[in-house]
């Protein structure tokens, strides 16, 4: 079962290692990807190169992974806003946002897990 709408169109997103999508409504983008069959550094890894495809813009970022990402979140600032939401198969589906109001910066460089 994919948790990426079958409109979303497949984009490329330079840095990923996994395939991302695009799905465009009323103006908004919302961009997807699944690592969710992927180990270490590959949720980081996608997470920050599409973190940078919202970074600055009212579009939105889905992530889906096999568990809630708590060392992507540790290398986060409070420019990127985030919800976790648990799916019935399991998995997990973090949506991330851009907060222009942000008092720090989050360095998108910082792909490797410590831990």
């Amino acid at each position: 079962m994919s948790h990426i709408p079958n409109e979303a169109e497949k984009i490329v997103v330079d840095g990923a290692t996994v395939d991302f999508y695009k799905l465009e409504k009323d103006g908004q983008s919302t961009y997807y990807f699944d690592t969710s069959k992927e180990g270490p550094p590959h949720p980081m890894v996608n997470a920050m190169a599409g973190i940078g495809k919202i970074k600055g813009t009212n579009d939105t970022l889905v992530m889906i992974n096999h568990k809630t990402p708590g060392g992507l979140f540790a290398k986060l600032e409070d420019d990127v806003k985030y919800s976790v939401n648990e799916l019935d198969d399991g998995l997990v589906e973090v949506v991330f946002s851009y907060n222009a109001n942000a008092s720090g910066e989050s360095d998108l460089t910082q792909t490797s897990c410590a831990g």
